[in-house]
């Protein structure tokens, strides 16, 4: 009978080299035929390579044209006019052929078709950030969720909400006050200050930034019963929390960002600022999501059991009576709910507050429009500082029926749409109808393009809301009167904009929005007049936001000279 000889330590050793040494070659020699099939094997056979498009060389990318909105207005309309409404662009070189359309009949065929997905990596990381929320689902969880979330975003639950808006509206505007200097009359005028402004009575004030906090508050109340207070002071933990997670996702990911995204494994063995941050955040964010689900949760269950109306209105409570109402294999986890939380606090905090923050942008550099809006709004108020009617509601609702109103926060909204773009990914060959034909690079008509499964497809929100072929050749322009003259053309979008998106996956919250919006605004133009402070730029991380010209270092801010408004003498 042989004898097995024990290998030493050091043969050991060598057999675990040579296995490790494999791995890495077949990872190495896996890795080398996917680079080679993606830069050399694939393009040739790709259908987008026959469209029309910039050029550019073997590793240049089109990312800035398209991507930077400084830029991108520009690269739009050139690209338009020189190849149609569809055309393809180079992604991560001239391998990487992507397709971009501004044709309605496209848009629209892309953005209801469940074929088109959003890609992975965009989930990934979005779900880092906000867990498994509305806006990282797709296929049958997405459309159970937006059942979910449906009733919470309807006309009727937003009017409810109504007091909560007008409240942090009017505190809104009284800390703003506080900040304004209170000084003698005969001081000089600044040349700064609007003639309109009470003399010496106006101070530079960061809009976005106290935008950002009303948002907060309101979506606090409104979406979890829960009070932040940051318009008090920035010092509660679950928002410093959010606010640290949300500012730190808004930097750029720069490579190991990027890396991250195909190997999460790396910010666990090589944890960076933004790491840290965001696993603290979530973790605060997470402990507290928890105790307010399970309180919610126990008083609904508490409501049902004693045959009690539901009195809770918030969007979770909402949410989590549908929940409990339904078959128990349909619900949602108390763990998808507390993704909800983060997204909800997300979109209907930072993006609307973006949304508001360029708009009262666009009425500083309109002092026009905005003296005919304050007029507008003065005379539902009949003087300006008399107090809002006692029934809320109804006064609400004559806000929300302004035309002038109406008409300035759509246009702010078309011309600074908070999300600059979004991208899809083909899950499978497919052919996207044309409204206007393109002429191919071989000189041929087509009314049609083939895409391939795993194209990417870029939707150009912002060069759709921008373009001069469908808003006009004024289309640049801040034009409130193209909402009421009747000229509004008919294009794909909720409430006739790109802003929102349509389709399956358009924003659930966008009647919230646009009526809190309205809201805000007309507490605060009865009260005050703004006038520019600073040049004003835009980038783009999650969200199109704005920046001082020369000092980008300092991050995300809007700041506005804001003054009291002197009422014209009769």
């Amino acid at each position: 009978m042989a004898t097995v000889t024990p290998l030493s330590p050091a043969q050991v050793l060598v057999l675990i080299f040579k296995a490790c040494l494999i791995v890495v070659v077949l990872l190495l020699g896996r890795g080398l035929y996917w680079l080679l099939h993606l830069v050399v094997l694939a393009p040739p056979f790709d259908p987008l390579r026959h469209l029309p498009g910039p050029e550019g060389k073997a590793f240049q990318n089109h990312f800035r044209e398209v991507m930077d909105p400084n830029k991108s207005v520009n690269s739009h309309e050139q690209w338009t006019k020189s190849f149609g409404k569809t055309f393809r662009f180079h992604g991560f070189g001239k391998h990487d052929y992507r397709l971009m359309s501004l044709d309605a009949r496209a848009l629209s065929h892309i953005l209801n078709s469940p074929i088109y997905e959003k890609p992975w990596q965009t989930r990934r990381f979005l779900g880092r950030l906000l867990g498994r929320g509305i806006f990282a689902m797709e296929g049958d969880e997405h459309r159970s969720l937006r059942k979910f979330i449906a009733p919470a975003f309807s006309t009727r639950s937003i009017r409810g909400l109504t007091p909560i808006f007008l409240q942090k509206a009017e505190e809104l505007r009284d800390r703003w006050d506080l900040l304004l200097p209170v000084v003698s009359p005969s001081r000089p005028l600044s040349p700064y200050e609007p003639k309109d402004v009470h003399d010496g009575q106006s101070a530079v004030i960061d809009v976005l930034n106290w935008l950002s906090r009303a948002t907060f508050d309101i979506i606090g109340i409104a979406g979890f019963d829960y009070q932040f207070n940051s318009l008090e002071d920035e010092t509660e933990e679950v928002y410093l929390a959010y606010r640290k997670m949300f500012d730190a996702a808004d930097r750029a990911p720069g490579f190991k960002g990027l890396a991250q995204i195909f190997f999460p494994i790396i910010e666990k063995i090589f944890p960076d600022e933004t790491s840290r941050i965001t696993t603290a955040s979530l973790k605060t964010v997470t402990a507290a999501g928890k105790t307010l689900i399970e309180n919610k949760k126990a008083l609904i269950l508490a409501e049902k059991a004693s045959g009690q109306a539901p009195k809770e209105k918030s969007i979770i409570s909402l949410l989590i009576n549908a929940n409990v109402s339904e078959d128990p294999s349909q619900r949602l986890s108390d763990e998808h709910l507390l993704d909800q939380l983060s997204t909800f606090l997300f979109a209907g905090s930072d993006s609307t507050a973006v949304g508001m923050a360029w708009c009262i942008h666009h009425l500083s550099l309109n002092p026009d429009v905005q003296s005919r809006l304050r007029k507008e709004i003065l005379r539902l108020h009949e003087i300006s500082s008399e107090a809002v009617s006692e029934d809320r509601h109804d006064f609400a609702d004559s806000v929300d029926a302004l035309p002038y109103l109406d008409a300035v926060v759509r246009e702010a909204l078309r011309l600074s749409p908070p999300a600059h773009g979004a991208i899809r990914v083909a899950t499978q060959n497919d052919v996207i109808p044309l409204s206007e034909p393109i002429v191919m690079k071989d000189g041929s008509v087509a009314t049609e393009v083939n895409i391939r499964k795993g194209s990417f497809v870029h939707i150009p929100i912002e060069g759709v809301n921008l373009s001069s072929s469908i808003w006009g050749e004024d289309s640049l322009k801040f034009n409130p009167d193209r909402w009421i003259e009747g000229q509004t053309p008919t294009h794909p979008g909720l409430a006739n904009l790109m802003t929102f998106s349509f389709g399956p996956h358009s924003c659930p919250g966008w009647k919230f929005a646009i009526f809190e919006t309205k809201l805000i605004l007309a507490v605060l133009l009865p009260h005050f007049v703004f006038s520019p402070a600073e040049e004003i730029k835009k980038y783009n991380a999650i969200l199109t936001r704005p920046y001082v010209y020369n000092k980008y270092e300092l991050g995300p801010q809007l700041p506005v000279r804001v003054g009291r408004y002197q009422a014209e003498s009769k």
